[in-house]
C-alpha cells in the first residue's frame, strides 16, 4: 500500500496502493421505494445536504512545523525528522476495558498473543483493542455476514467506501451504528483534540442522512499522477516537457524502442481521463447535470487513448490487458510512462534504490489534454471510515472516541511513532538521519491495524529518499491550484441498485476502443442505450439530490 505518510510511520507499513487500485467512487447502494429502471423518475428519500452544524469544528494543531507547508490543501512536507517527540495525550484515557474491533488487512495477519506492538499501543490508550482482522480482498464478504446480524457486530468496525454493502446508507448505518453527532459536532470535538485536528473535508464524508456516523481515514486531495523514468530518459538527453495530449503522443513516439524491448508506455487511461478533465461522475453544464460518459471530455479521452494504442507505443503486455505487471515493467525499464497513485512514487523508490541507486521517476506537471489550463477533480477527504456500534452504554462510545483520539495523534508525537514504528529497540533501531530501521520482529508483529480505526492528517516525510519530499510536495502544491469540486462533493450518495449495471458497458468500451475492437460509434450507441435504460432516471435522481443543497 502507498502511504503519503512520514518516514517514521511508514518504514514497515505501506498502506495506500490498494486504495488507488480500488477505484473508489460514489457507492452504488440501495434506496427503498424507488421505481425500477424505466419506470418513472426516482425521488430522493434521503437528506444529503451536509450541515455545518453536524460537522466537528476544525481546530488545527501543529506538533512539528512542516518544512514545506501545504498549499490549497496539498500535503505538507518534512525534510528532516523531529529529534524530540511530544506526548499529545499525556495520560492514557482508557478505563481498562476490552474493545472489539473489526478491520481489513492487505498483508499477513500478526499474532495477538504476546504481541509487544499491541501491548505498547494498548498501554497508550488504556484499553485493550481486540482485533478481528480479515483479508482485505474478501473483507466485503465478511462485512455482509457480520452486518446481517447486528448483535454480532463488534464494538468498532472499519468499512471502506468501496465495501459498503447494499442499503448501507439507507438502512444499515442508522440502525446498527451510533450517531456520533452529539459527541463530536461543533465544539464538542474539542474534548478530543487530535480528532479536531482532522480536516473538515474528511468529516464531510462521514455524514449520512444529516447525522455524523463515521471516523474518517484522511486522504490526499490528489490521488493519481502520470510518471516517467527521468533517469532513463536523461541517458538519451531527453527532458520531457508535456503541455498537451498531442505533446504526450509525440514524446511517446520519440522514446518508443521495441527493438530494445523498451516501449514508451503502459495503458495510461486513468491519467488520460484526468488530463482531459473527465468528471468522476457528473458535471453541470448550463444548469443541467451531464454524466461523464456523455461529455466531450470522455469522448476525447477515449479517442486519444485509441491513438496511443494505434501508434504502437503501448507495451504489448498492456495491450493484452496484463495490468498486474505494469509497475514491474515500468520499474525494470521495459516501459517509460506509467499512470499510478501518488503513494506509488515513494514505494517505487523503496523497492528499487537498493539494487539500482540511480533509479528515479518523476511526475508530469498537470496538463490539459487539448491545451489550456488543466482541471483536476478534488478527491473526497476520506473514503475509509470506522463506525461505533449502537449501544445504550454511552461510556463505551466515549471510550472508543478517546481511544480514537490517541490513534489520531499527528506527526511529531510519541503516539504517532509507536503506532507506526512500534517500540524502539524492539521493532526498530534509529538509522541515518533518525530514520527507523525495522527489526525482524517488526515484520511479524507490526502490521497496519490501528491506523484503520483512526488516523491523523496526511503529511510527507520520506527523508530516506534524498530529494523526494521536496519533489513530491512541490508537484502536489503546483497541481492543487487546478483543483475543482465535482457536484455533490463530499456527500454520501445511496444510489438505487437498479442502476448498478449501467456503468459496465463503458468499462468494456474503455478497454475495447483503444484496442480497436470497438469504435467511437459504439460509444454513441452505448450512450443512447444508457439514457433509455435508466440513465435519464438516474439523472433525475441526482438532480433531486443536488436541488436539496
Amino acid at each position: 500500500m502507498s502511504t503519503h505518510r512520514p518516514a517514521p510511520a511508514r518504514i514497515v507499513l505501506n498502506r495506500r496502493t490498494l486504495f488507488g487500485a480500488a477505484g473508489v467512487g460514489l457507492s452504488a447502494l440501495a434506496v427503498p421505494g424507488l421505481s425500477a429502471c424505466g419506470g418513472g423518475t426516482a425521488a430522493p428519500t434521503e437528506q444529503v445536504a451536509v450541515s455545518t452544524e453536524v460537522l466537528p469544528r476544525h481546530i488545527p494543531i501543529t506538533i512539528a512545523e512542516p518544512d514545506i507547508p501545504g498549499v490549497n490543501g496539498s500535503v505538507p512536507g518534512y525534510t528532516s525528522l523531529p529529534t524530540e517527540l511530544v506526548r499529545s495525550v499525556t495520560t492514557p484515557p482508557g478505563d481498562g476495558r476490552t474493545i472489539r474491533a473489526m478491520t481489513p488487512l492487505w498483508g499477513t495477519i500478526p499474532p495477538a498473543d504476546g504481541n509487544q506492538y499491541y501491548e505498547a499501543v494498548n498501554e497508550m490508550i488504556g484499553n485493550t483493542i481486540e482485533f478481528q482482522i480479515t483479508d482485505g480482498n474478501v473483507y466485503a464478504d465478511k462485512l455482509a455476514t457480520v452486518l446481517a446480524s447486528p448483535r454480532d457486530v463488534p464494538d468498532w468496525v472499519q468499512i471502506p467506501q468501496w465495501n459498503f454493502p447494499s442499503r448501507f446508507g439507507s438502512e444499515i448505518v442508522g440502525n446498527v451504528f451510533a450517531d456520533l453527532t452529539p459527541y463530536l459536532a461543533g465544539d464538542a470535538v474539542s474534548k478530543y483534540p487530535n480528532l479536531a485536528n482532522i480536516p473538515t473535508d474528511a468529516w464531510r464524508s462521514c455524514v449520512f442522512n444529516g447525522k455524523l456516523y463515521g471516523i474518517p481515514y484522511p486522504d490526499t486531495p490528489i490521488r493519481d499522477a502520470l510518471y516517467y523514468r527521468d533517469d532513463l530518459l536523461a541517458e538519451r538527453g531527453i527532458d520531457p516537457q508535456v503541455g498537451s495530449a498531442e505533446e504526450l503522443l509525440a514524446l511517446a513516439k520519440e522514446i518508443n524502442d521495441p527493438g530494445a524491448n523498451r516501449w514508451a508506455a503502459e495503458d495510461l487511461w486513468s491519467a488520460i481521463a484526468i488530463a482531459f478533465g473527465v468528471p468522476p461522475k457528473w458535471k453541470v453544464v448550463d444548469g443541467r447535470l451531464v454524466h461523464r460518459v456523455e461529455t466531450e471530455e470522455y469522448r476525447a479521452a477515449l479517442d486519444f487513448n485509441r491513438q496511443m494504442f494505434e501508434a504502437g507505443v503501448v507495451h504489448p503486455d498492456a495491450v493484452a490487458a496484463q495490468e498486474s505487471e505494469a509497475k514491474a515493467r515500468f520499474q525494470s525499464g521495459r516501459s517509460l510512462l506509467l499512470a499510478d497513485g501518488v503513494g506509488g512514487w515513494h514505494e517505487a523508490l523503496r523497492d528499487n534504490l537498493a539494487n539500482n541507486p540511480d533509479y528515479s521517476q518523476k511526475a508530469f506537471a498537470p496538463f490539459a489534454g487539448q491545451g489550456g489550463q488543466p482541471i483536476l477533480w478534488r478527491g473526497p477527504g476520506a473514503s475509509m471510515f470506522s463506525f461505533v456500534k449502537q449501544t445504550d452504554d454511552t461510556s463505551m462510545i466515549e471510550q472508543i472516541l478517546a481511544s480514537a483520539d490517541v490513534l489520531a495523534a499527528p506527526f511529531g508525537t510519541e503516539e504517532f511513532s509507536v503506532i507506526n514504528n512500534g517500540v524502539e529497540g524492539v521493532h526498530y533501531t534509529p538509522g541515518p538521519n533518525g530514520v527507523p530501521q525495522p527489526t525482524e520482529l517488526a515484520a511479524v508483529e507490526l502490521q497496519p491495524t490501528y491506523i484503520f480505526l483512526a488516523d491523523p492528517p496526511v503529511v510527507e516525510a520520506k527523508v530516506q529518499y534524498p530529494g523526494f519530499v521536496e519533489e513530491y510536495c512541490s508537484w502536489m502544491a503546483d497541481a492543487a491550484q487546478y483543483l475543482q469540486e465535482p457536484p455533490l462533493y463530499g456527500v454520501q450518495i445511496t444510489e438505487p441498485p437498479q442502476y448498478a449495471s449501467l456503468a459496465q458497458p463503458f468499462e468494456d468500451l474503455e478497454a475495447d476502443i483503444p484496442r480497436g475492437r470497438k469504435s467511437l460509434d459504439d460509444l454513441d450507441a452505448a450512450v443512447e442505450n444508457w439514457r433509455s435504460s435508466g440513465g435519464e432516471e438516474l439523472r433525475a435522481f441526482y438532480q433531486g439530490l443536488l436541488d436539496q443543497q
